[in-house]
């Protein structure tokens, strides 16, 4: 039976595991996704080398996740949560700091985010299932960002750091994107360019 055959038998929903071991076997699932998405890309990656790239069957992996695109979304959704985390934690150590201490903390964060989970960056352009539930984190993601400005040295105003945060945010979208583009000889040049021009962004509004 094909892939998608299968996939056609199953309840669309991803399915919630209710015991320790379930709850195991998805985050192994999920884990190979990760690993599978970001080597091969979302349209190369299949099923079934998830499965076994997870020491699971492929019943296994339909049960949790009927169809790639659900394992997709699940993995875009816990990576948005995780970036959300990281600007949370950032709160904790950034108040005092100028702007390029802010921008260098943040981008050095962002680096080694990327290298915890892999597949952002090729899953980031890649619509998600819940476009609410993608709006409130954003939404998120901007207040964090927001508290940042405000808490550096000099702060920036509420309404102007509320603005910024926007700007922000898809910067870092940006930054994303060109850090994935590994064959681009001027990469560093180019990202450093991005770092500058988001110091001087901040500057400005201080």
């Amino acid at each position: 039976m094909s892939s998608q055959k299968a996939s056609e038998k199953v309840d669309p929903g991803v399915r919630a595991p209710q015991r320790r071991r379930g709850r195991e076997r998805v985050a192994a699932l999920l884990k190979a996704g990760e690993e599978v998405f970001a080597e091969k890309g979302f349209d190369a990656a299949t099923m079934t080398e998830i499965a076994a790239r997870a020491g699971a069957s492929i019943g296994s992996l339909y049960q949790f996740f009927p169809t790639k695109e659900l394992l997709a979304d699940s993995l875009q959704s816990a990576n948005g949560e995780a970036l959300s985390q990281m600007l949370g934690a950032l709160g904790d150590v950034v108040r005092g700091l100028s702007p390029a201490e802010l921008v260098d903390r943040l981008f050095q964060d962002l680096a080694g985010f990327l290298v915890a989970h892999p597949s952002f960056v090729v899953l980031s352009d890649r619509p998600a299932g819940d476009k609410a539930q993608k709006a409130e984190r954003r939404q998120r993601m901007r207040g964090q960002i927001a508290t940042l400005l405000m808490a550096m040295d000099p702060p920036l105003p509420s309404g102007r750091a509320q603005r910024l945060a926007v700007i922000v945010l898809h910067l870092m979208r940006v930054s994303v994107a060109i850090s994935g583009e590994a064959e681009l000889p001027v990469r560093d040049d180019v990202l450093r360019d991005l770092r500058a021009m988001l110091v001087r962004q901040i500057e400005d509004g201080a």
